[in-house]
């Protein structure tokens, strides 16, 4: 058995690796979030009929995490994939303390204390396309960091931080930086989810800067895909991007959405004003990964609006009751 610790499983993309590992009988899967496990309806393993082979712990980084070193150290995971972190842009400006907090300061707590444990054999860190700035032109994993948000610079920190590990104490890092992930049971006030509740709600969608930034979005379970294949034949010291072949306008992702559900643009969207430091393009080349992992995206972006219009409908009366915005936390 291979025993893996999930950190962050409580996420969108937590819960759906947590599903990906569970695919596989030889995996032990610890799930560890600073919240208690969300509703049924939000983790996509709890749609298993048995989750003998999956456990949860809640610890919180930035006040357990005394606490939780020692518990790591009872389990002793041979694979920790973290992706617990503050991550939106837009907040971080207001609390840019809070993004340092838990994405530098905690992080470097962890990883000091799990430098040199013998039974940790391959540490995945989810990093971000933010800590490039503009992704404008070809970006492959050795272009220069420029972050353009505290955001950004929380991560483009850690990577750092990690780096330096990685390069003089051996410890077992692999990286992965990916684009705009999407599908059912995201965070009700991410994009496409929004979009659909918006509509469902007779809402005009706001399109930041008329939704001309180039983003590219792919799906959460082809992200799990490569990343499972970075834990399984990425090289140690890597970094791997995950990625789409070519990035869409907002606005047409909106767009799209909004055809599905017998709607047109206009009727449910509005142009706003841009969001201080959004970067205008968002694509990054992931040849390397589909290179040296044989990974690609399988899953077309109308399947995966598909999939979240019918996630959202099919659970409309628990989605309808509960918060649609972003609440920051620290």
């Amino acid at each position: 058995m291979t025993k893996h610790l999930v950190i962050g499983s409580n996420s969108f993309s937590g819960q759906d690796f947590v599903d990906l590992l569970l695919d596989d009988p030889d995996n032990e899967v610890i799930g560890v979030s600073r919240s208690p496990e969300n509703p049924d309806f939000l983790l996509r393993y709890k749609q298993r009929k048995e989750l003998q082979a999956f456990k949860f712990r809640q610890f919180d980084l930035n006040s357990d995490m005394s606490p939780f070193l020692d518990f790591i150290d009872f389990e002793r995971p041979q694979i920790i994939t973290n992706f617990a972190a503050q991550s939106e842009v837009g907040p971080s400006w207001d609390y840019p303390g809070h993004w340092f907090q838990t994405n530098c300061v905690a992080l470097a707590e962890m990883i000091k204390h799990l430098s040199g444990k013998d039974y940790l054999e391959k540490y995945l860190h989810i990093s971000s396309p933010e800590v490039y700035g503009n992704c404008k032109g070809i970006v492959t994993e050795s272009s220069a960091l420029n972050p353009s948000t505290p955001y950004a610079a929380s991560k483009a920190a850690a990577d750092m931080l990690l780096k330096s590990f990685s390069n003089h104490v051996n410890y077992p890092l692999v990286t992965v930086r990916s684009t705009n992930v999407f599908g059912a049971r995201q965070q009700l006030f991410k994009i496409m989810v929004k979009t659909v509740i918006s509509i469902r709600l007779g809402k005009k969608i706001p399109l930041h800067g008329g939704g001309k930034a180039i983003k590219s979005f792919i799906h959460i379970r082809d992200i799990s895909r490569g990343e499972l294949a970075v834990l399984l034949y990425g090289r140690i010291g890597e970094i791997y991007h995950l990625a789409p072949i070519k990035g869409v306008k907002v606005r047409d992702v909106v767009s799209t959405i909004a055809e599905a559900m017998g709607k047109d643009l206009d009727s449910v969207s509005e142009d706003v004003g841009e969001r201080l430091g959004q970067d205008a393009v968002y694509e990054i080349d992931s040849t390397k990964a589909r290179h040296e992992l044989r990974w690609k995206p399988s899953v077309s972006l109308n399947q995966g609006v598909d999939e979240v219009v019918d996630w959202v409908e099919k659970n409309w009366r628990q989605i309808k009751a509960l918060q649609h915005e972003y609440i920051h936390r620290l």
